[in-house]
């Protein structure tokens, strides 16, 4: 049996905490100490870049839109205005709900950026990640995808990078076609991809008169889905005293059935006849929203009935993320 090395003191002077540079998983830690770096330095950088951050969109214009194109929304587009402008040859950055290919971005032929959100991201960050792979399709050359990549631990996050006055407006599609300037000429894998994405989209549209509210279309029923920026306890009180005084419906033949976790925000789901579409939403969408107001102003303990109907909601939760 070959005998173990006794340890010895590294021959280089230490680094202070501050000057530790990342290097490889498997190389010696550039403190000095011997060992590798992802078993010195490098365990507390993996730690923070995988610790999931629950409301990655706080603080951003929109957080409950930002949400609702992450889960519920197949097909928009929301043109972004950085914080420091957009920098020569950039005329414009616009978010993507996707792109083809599963790109996380692309630098279109003359210089405009395209940004996904629904892709997958390496850290528990996707504000983190999402602004790494952003500032690289800034830099990319013209007509380039961008890859996913490993981010750093203190890297720039979105509410760093973008303009924190701007409006966030979506502008939802009945399919991707905005992907490419002229779709007939696409490459046979962008056509391809364009085909499948079309072929899987479920028509939504946005509710004017309220926030974050998504009408769909599906072959059984239509859903109203609402994206809430309003605590999860909070909310939950609230429409379980809605619910228990039979006032949770957006009218005759709606039912709320339940709601999604996403990103640190809750999501009420309603089912809706097939033969409600968006408009006919809009008037009972509003009048619950002013029940929901009074609602959730109402500090009064929960009843029994009010609490059996909160049980019953929390059970329908679902968690997206």
């Amino acid at each position: 049996m070959a005998k173990k090395r006794p340890q010895t003191k590294a021959g280089k002077q230490q680094l202070k905490d501050g000057e530790i540079p990342v290097v490889g998983a498997r190389e010696p830690c550039p403190c000095g100490s011997g060992r590798r770096y992802k078993a010195c330095h490098g365990r507390a950088a993996a730690q923070a870049v995988t610790e999931l951050v629950h409301r990655p969109f706080e603080g951003l214009p929109g957080e409950c839109d930002w949400v609702a194109l992450r889960e519920l929304v197949p097909a928009a587009t929301v043109e972004l205005k950085l914080k420091d402008g957009l920098p020569e040859g950039v005329p414009s950055v616009t978010l993507a709900t996707v792109l083809p290919m599963a790109w996380p971005a692309l630098r279109r032929d003359d210089g405009s950026v395209l940004l996904a959100l629904q892709n997958d991201t390496p850290s528990g960050d996707l504000s983190r990640d999402l602004a790494d792979t952003l500032l690289r399709a800034l830099a990319v050359e013209p007509g380039s995808p961008v890859a996913a990549q490993r981010v750093a631990a203190d890297g720039p996050r979105l509410q760093d990078v973008l303009d924190p006055g701007a409006v966030f407006e979506p502008v939802l599609h009945a399919g991707f076609e905005f992907w490419v300037p002229d779709a007939e000429n696409a490459t046979p894998e962008v056509a391809a991809s364009l085909e499948r994405a079309n072929g899987a989209a479920i028509p939504t549209t946005r509710l004017a008169g309220v926030d974050a509210a998504y009408w769909c279309e599906t072959p059984e029923k239509n859903h109203l889905r609402w994206v809430m920026p309003h605590g999860e306890e909070q909310l939950l009180d609230a429409l379980a005293r809605l619910h228990a005084a039979g006032n949770s419906s957006l009218g005759e033949g709606t039912r709320l059935v339940g709601s999604f976790r996403a990103h640190g925000l809750m999501v009420p789901v309603w089912d809706l006849p097939s033969a409600m579409g968006a408009e006919e939403c809009e008037k009972p969408a509003a009048e619950f929203a002013e029940r929901l107001t009074a609602a959730l102003a109402t500090n009064a303990p929960l009843t029994a009935e009010e609490r059996r109907a909160r049980g019953g909601l929390t059970n329908r939760q679902v968690t997206l993320s």
